[in-house]
């Protein structure tokens, strides 16, 4: 049985509610409808699109918490982190990411939020990349969501922490880096392992 308006926007805004990254897209799915129609049900009930409201929750969020670079130099928007143990990024690639003949992200977007992701996750005001091994595991195209995770794995012999970052798309692995983080500060040795 198909919902009116007003009970297919109440349950909308409940959903945006409990899962504020959903997309328009998944939204019309969920709700068999056109994507205009959520976007005109979003205006309506004034929530923003999903860039928007990534964008809220992570200056809101983590705007103080980061601390080697400004929240908003980090590539991907910022939706859980835990200086010196986890973050997790989201990236949503665009035309503005991919080569315009076949439209496959450029490597060095999924590299730069890996990257920006293990200097965000370290509680320093300096953190650099002293070395990074890396693999690209499969293509990723224009429209889907990376999903990066990245681990604090503890310090190596040289005292460098280190971090492992992880992306997805669907839960497909498509990316992993191992990140050797230089640190400025006595910190160092508080990685967790």
């Amino acid at each position: 049985m198909k919902k009116t308006k007003k009970e297919r926007q109440s349950e909308l805004k409940e959903t945006i509610t409990t899962m504020p990254f959903i997309t328009d897209e998944e939204l019309a799915k969920k709700f068999g409808v056109s994507i205009q129609t959520i976007r005109l049900d979003r205006m309506e009930l004034s929530i923003p699109e999903v860039r928007e409201r990534i964008k809220s929750v992570a200056t809101n969020e983590w705007n103080e918490t980061v601390k080697a670079l400004p929240i908003d130099e980090i590539i991907g928007e910022v939706i859980d982190l835990e200086l010196d143990e986890r973050a997790i990024s989201i990236l949503d690639i665009g035309r503005e990411h991919v080569f315009s003949r076949n439209k496959i992200a450029r490597g060095h977007h999924l590299f730069a939020q890996a990257n920006s992701l293990a200097v965000a996750v370290i509680n320093d005001e300096l953190a650099l990349t002293a070395r990074s091994d890396i693999q690209f595991k499969r293509q990723v195209k224009e429209g889907e969501r990376v999903v990066a995770k990245a681990d604090v794995k503890g310090n190596d012999e040289k005292d460098h922490t280190i971090v492992s970052v992880q992306s997805f798309v669907d839960n497909e692995l498509v990316f992993q880096g191992i990140f050797e983080m230089y640190r400025s500060n006595e910190q160092k040795g508080e990685a967790t392992e």
